[in-house]
């Protein structure tokens, strides 16, 4: 519990510090989002600020109710620590800085600016990387929690499987090589 709340803490007392920090190396200002500026009404639309926020939310958290209960029960409390850091230092961060980049951009990919800033070449590079880098996102949702329930389940033998009498049967039947 102590944990628990000492992440709660570090999560809070890292919104405020490292919150204004990167506030002021991007320095916000006024100038419209693109979808105010832009507004087709396909990739721009402009929603309720709990809409966006909940978005946001969803997207930083996307694995966290799986991987976060999995891990703890794998590897402790020690997990918070990932968890929080990883929050605060990555997924934060990396999301504001993102966010804010394709929106003084006219809300351009990371592919797109990329092709602004180094060409086309590196442009269809970042097209490929992204579509692989999606694949092995799905790829690792859907083995890791797969492989972290394994190795927290017991393994079962042919004993408590078929029972004491089948397990002669068969041992009699197919004899090991031992």
């Amino acid at each position: 519990m102590i944990s628990l709340l000492l992440s709660f803490a570090v999560l809070v007392i890292g919104y405020f510090v490292y919150g204004k920090v990167t506030e002021k190396v991007f320095s916000p200002d006024d100038r419209p989002t693109p979808a105010v500026a832009i507004n087709d009404g396909v990739d721009c639309v402009p929603m309720k600020t709990w809409k966006a926020f909940l978005i946001q939310l969803l997207n930083i958290a996307g694995t966290g109710p799986i991987f976060g209960a999995l891990m703890g029960a794998v590897f402790g409390p020690v997990v918070f620590l990932w968890i929080v850091f990883g929050s605060i230092l990555g997924g934060a961060v990396h999301d504001y800085m993102s966010g804010m980049i394709s929106s003084r951009h006219d809300g351009a990919s990371i592919a797109e600016l990329s092709g602004t800033y180094l060409g086309k070449l590196v442009k269809w590079i970042m097209r490929i990387f992204s579509v692989v880098l999606l694949v092995l996102c799905g790829t690792v949702f859907v083995t890791s929690p797969a492989g972290l329930l394994d190795k927290l389940t017991p393994r079962l033998d042919e004993r408590h499987l078929l029972g004491d009498y089948y397990s002669c049967l068969l041992s009699s039947r197919y004899p090991s090589s031992d």
